[in-house]
């Protein structure tokens, strides 16, 4: 089942990653370090802003859907949950419109989070609708709707900061309308579900009980990744915060893309294992869902350390590739790091509904992220940053693992990941050993680097079966077999 899910979920964050990659290969070439920096601090805004307001209100869609489902009660559930959505989106609209008007910035930056504002309110409508869907199992849907937000999303905004002088607001705009037409033709459907229900302020409370820590965790981990850029803005400038947010994101962005993979997948499906089976049932699909985290997101942080230097010629815009790639590898490591510990060992946190506890986990590495940002950008420049980056998730991560289990034993595979890491290993020494010109353009050092990597990773990991990736072949390679008779007869 897991696998399946994995894959009616694919579209979607093959739709992310494009975006992703396209966004940072476009827009480092359309606008410039100032603009980008102005863009990477308004889109830090939006998150921190969708994270306090919205996100609560989203995990509890996320957990609780299947506990009313099974007590046959998705209606009252429903009716709670978007009148909660309807409130808060007016107190934000009345918060963000002060909060804009009153701070002393430029009128341009003004501009700029005005636009993210409006994203960020028709994005967080969006994802309680989404949330809704994918908490229900239902994967088409959900990938259609978000597969059209990105793809429509993505390119409205490319067009507008080309064609217009909106510049880094331009991408918001463009969430901004994919976001009102998905909202406009999938909302409906749920609030017909709803009909007929009552809302609770019972159970609301439960939502704020379990959802607030949550958002505040989230809020944490947000200022574990996002706050080093404005502590970079007062060190060394807006520039600095463009040349940064374009080496983060590279790396960043493709280890998120596949935790979200398989997140979208697996999550769901251990609350539903647990709230349906039981304890034995959710760590059985926790330590499966471990397995497909590792089989793909180890080689891909290794492989970007490979590649650092001409991915980083190859995607970004003469102005930013040479300190870009310098982060590279270090944020590969660090991206790799708050993977495992937002989508896997958080899940103890979920999963036990101890999301204070998870909170008060991520103070500590937010705090401590901030006071080495302080200490090291002075003296080091963008190095810095990074080194304080990887230094605060290393202890989030341990720290994640040692208490979430006091409250949900999740599996910690160590063997599947020693396995991984010598997979890695033998990708990494195979491209080590090649013996690759200089002279060679920066594209074809970077897809042979790839491939070859991607080809002794593929070796290794066949042969250690890893996350049993034998047994996934030969049932596709059955499938596969069995719809060419279909075709032939």
């Amino acid at each position: 089942m897991l696998w399946r899910h994995l894959f009616g979920y694919l579209p979607v964050n093959i739709a992310q990653a494009v975006a992703g990659f396209g966004g940072i290969f476009l827009l480092t070439r359309l606008m410039t370090p100032e603009d980008y920096g102005r863009y990477g601090l308004a889109m830090a805004v939006m998150t921190f802003f969708h994270s306090i307001l919205f996100t609560w209100l989203e995990a509890a869609m996320a957990r609780f859907y299947a506990r009313a489902e099974a007590r046959k009660k998705l209606n009252d559930f429903l009716k709670t949950a978007f009148l909660a959505m309807f409130a808060m989106i007016i107190f934000g609209i009345i918060l963000g419109g002060l909060a804009i008007s009153l701070l002393p910035i430029p009128v341009e930056f003004k501009t700029i989070l005005g636009f993210a504002l409006g994203a960020a309110i028709l994005r967080a409508c969006l994802n309680l609708t989404l949330e809704a869907r994918r908490a229900a199992r239902e994967v088409s849907r959900y990938s259609l709707f978000e597969f059209f937000h990105i793809s429509v999303g993505f390119t409205l905004g490319i067009l507008l900061v080309a064609a217009t002088d909106l510049r880094a607001a331009g991408p918001f705009a463009g969430i901004s309308i994919a976001a009102g037409i998905a909202v406009l033709f999938d909302l409906p459907q749920l609030l017909k579900r709803a009909k007929g229900g009552k809302a609770n302020l019972a159970e609301l409370k439960v939502f704020a009980l379990y959802g607030l820590p949550i958002s505040i965790s989230l809020v944490l981990e947000y200022a574990l990744s996002s706050a080093d850029r404005f502590l970079i803005a007062g060190y060394l400038g807006t520039a600095s915060v463009g040349i940064y947010t374009a080496g983060y994101g590279l790396a960043n962005r493709t280890l998120d893309v596949i935790f979200i993979w398989a997140g979208m997948a697996a999550a769901p499906l251990t609350i539903a294992a647990l709230e349906h089976g039981g304890m034995e049932d959710a760590r059985v699909m926790a330590r499966k869902a471990f397995g497909f985290m590792a089989l793909l997101t180890f080689p891909a942080a290794t492989g970007l350390a490979l590649v650092a230097f001409p991915l980083a010629a190859v995607m970004t815009g003469p102005a930013f590739r040479d300190q870009a790639a310098h982060i590279i590898s270090w944020i590969a490591l660090a991206g790799l790091m708050n993977g495992v510990m937002t989508y896997y060992l958080h899940e103890a946190f979920t999963l036990s509904k101890r999301t204070g506890v998870m909170a008060a986990v991520m103070a500590f590495p937010a705090v401590l992220n901030i006071v080495l940002n302080m200490l090291l950008l002075p003296v080091m420049g963008l190095q810095g940053a990074v080194i304080a980056t990887v230094i605060a998730y290393f202890f989030g991560m341990v720290l994640s693992a040692i208490i979430g289990r006091r409250y949900f034993p999740l599996p910690l595979p160590f063997g599947a990941a020693t396995k991984t890491i010598l997979a890695c290993a033998v990708m990494a020494g195979g491209v080590l050993i090649l013996p690759l010109p200089d002279h060679w353009p920066d594209m074809a050092l970077l897809l042979v680097k790839a491939g070859v990597g991607a080809m002794f990773y593929g070796i290794a990991a066949l042969s250690m079966n890893l996350a049993n990736c034998r047994e996934i072949i030969r049932r596709l390679h059955q499938r596969l077999q069995k719809q060419e008779k279909a075709l032939a007869s």
